[in-house]
């Protein structure tokens, strides 16, 4: 993955999104913030990211909505969906929507750059 990429990240856990966001600018990754589903089809709009780090438990409009609207309006972008233990059949069902994967939280740091670099290589 190319520095200075962007990428949004999506949780509703506002400290978790913003920690993640600061270890991956350290990496030189440019991170957009959403705290909620609207706020990330309005930043997914303006900014056109080509991937979107998505929580899929949020409250409002939830992980699959905004994965279903992403897909249709911008098909290119890559969604890698984050869920919690024992939502294993909802980070499948993203996967049937056109989720590139999903990972299980608590996410390695690691592990999310690796599935950040895939994704961002099938975008391409």
């Amino acid at each position: 993955m190319e520095k200075g990429t962007k990428v949004l990240l999506v949780d509703d856990e506002v400290e978790f999104v913003r920690t993640l966001a600061e270890r991956l600018e350290i990496r030189g990754i440019q991170a957009l913030v959403a705290t909620d589903g609207a706020e990330a089809l309005q930043v997914a709009d303006e900014q056109s990211p080509p991937i979107v780090v998505l929580d899929v438990m949020m409250p409002g409009l939830g992980g699959i909505e905004v994965l279903q609207r992403l897909k249709e309006n911008h098909p290119d972008i890559q969604v890698i969906l984050l869920t919690g233990h024992g939502s294993t059949k909802e980070g499948i069902r993203g996967m049937h929507l056109g989720a590139f994967d999903y990972l299980m939280k608590p996410v390695h740091i690691e592990e999310l750059i690796k599935k950040m670099g895939e994704a961002y290589e099938a975008s391409r």
